[in-house]
């Protein structure tokens, strides 16, 4: 692979592990039960990086407390909860729409603006790209899509003059200038970034849209995990600028993920736009019952940081003490680097225990996994299983 940071594209699925492997995500513990025979209840999923405290109680109750509701269709604009929204976030919630999933809102932005040119970071979340692909036939993708690698050399921070520069279209040497037009009009971000947990400080994000704005590009930023550190979210830089959209994703933090509630912060320019493209009802009565509960729950959210911070210590000490590769991470799972991480992978199966192969990450190879942190028990659980493993 050659030592810059912009790649062209690299032609048709078939020869495209990004593409095919957005059909595998961690989290899948459906097939693995099927094929051990065992219960749900027998699987430690750190696969899937999901707050280890479990939906917070308050929701369970008031789910409990609504199903009676169940008979009636769901408010299709979710206004309740996108009050909530606004207020959690302090925000007009008239740039606020809910979906089912920020997943759903990935794919329907892609869908209603129809990007001609995008620039996609890898490694990194790779429904961005197959969002992309499923508005082209795919004798039309070619030159579309083009790759800003993010270096593990470099700690898989990435340049921000760099990725301005790979917006614009020049030559990765060339200096930023406002008055250049883009040779892209879509843009994505995953901050904090997934596989590798690195987060761009607010600052830096900014200073990409107001680059995104004058190119007249159009910059998504993923902000599933960054409820991990809500003090860099850029939420409120979308109202002053008709380039930006912010998505974010109450199934990572607050443990909602078999429900589905996602949310979109959009321009006034924009958002009329996707409504007109939006399926109705995606978001069901008890998700939005869900949501609003979820945000009203400061006790949960207090308690989260703090189990947080503590199993990444004992996962950090754990992973030195085994000698085992691992990148910086600011939010609740770790990308680990280890040659035998294939084995590992198996024999953690083998134990019940599930991770993330991250072989099928665009920019990663089979020695990558990710990691999620969990509760004490199940941290301490896998520490004792993974020295065994390199003790063999």
């Amino acid at each position: 692979m050659q030592d810059n940071n912009l790649l062209p594209n690299m032609g048709s699925p078939e020869n495209h592990k990004s593409f095919w492997g957005a059909f595998e995500h961690g989290g899948n513990i459906y097939r693995f039960i099927d094929e051990k025979n065992i219960r749900p209840d027998e699987v430690i999923d750190f696969s899937a990086s999901i707050n280890p405290l479990g939906v917070p109680k308050s929701v369970i109750k008031k789910i409990v407390d609504n199903i009676k509701y169940l008979c009636h269709y769901p408010d299709p604009d979710a206004k309740d909860l996108t009050e909530a929204i606004g207020r959690h976030l302090d925000i007009d919630p008239q740039y606020i729409m809910c979906g089912n999933g920020s997943t759903e809102l990935i794919y329907l932005t892609v869908r209603a603006l129809k990007p001609e040119r995008v620039l996609i970071p890898m490694p990194t979340f790779s429904e961005y790209e197959r969002a992309f692909r499923s508005i082209y036939s795919e004798h039309r993708i070619k030159d579309k899509i083009s790759y800003f690698v993010i270096w593990e050399k470099d700690a898989f921070k990435i340049n921000i003059e760099k990725f301005i520069v790979a917006m614009s279209g020049n030559d990765s040497s060339a200096t930023y200038k406002s008055s250049l037009t883009t040779s892209v009009d879509m843009a994505f971000l995953c901050n904090p970034n997934n596989p590798t947990g690195r987060l761009m400080r607010k600052g830096d994000v900014v200073k990409i849209a107001e680059a995104a704005r004058d190119l007249k590009c159009y910059l998504i930023v993923d902000e599933a995990f960054i409820d991990f550190m809500p003090e860099e979210s850029i939420v409120k830089e979308v109202q002053n600028n008709p380039y930006l959209i912010v998505l974010r994703s109450m199934t990572k933090f607050y443990a909602l993920s078999g429900i589905r509630i996602g949310y979109g912060i959009y321009p006034q320019n924009i958002i009329d736009i996707i409504k007109r493209h939006k399926e109705p009802w995606t978001v069901n009565t008890i998700a939005q019952i869900a949501g609003i509960t979820a945000l009203n729950d400061k006790d949960y959210t207090k308690q989260t940081l703090k189990v947080i911070r503590n199993e990444k210590r004992v996962l950090e000490d754990g992973f030195r003490l085994l000698g085992i590769t691992y990148f910086p991470s600011d939010v609740n799972f770790y990308l680990v680097k280890q040659e035998n991480a294939q084995k590992i992978i198996s024999s953690l199966r083998d134990k019940g225990i599930l991770i993330r192969d991250c072989s099928n990450f665009l920019g990663l190879d089979n020695s990558y996994m990710r990691i999620a942190v969990r509760s004490n028990k199940d941290n301490m659980k896998l520490l004792k299983e993974l020295a065994y493993i390199c003790r063999e």
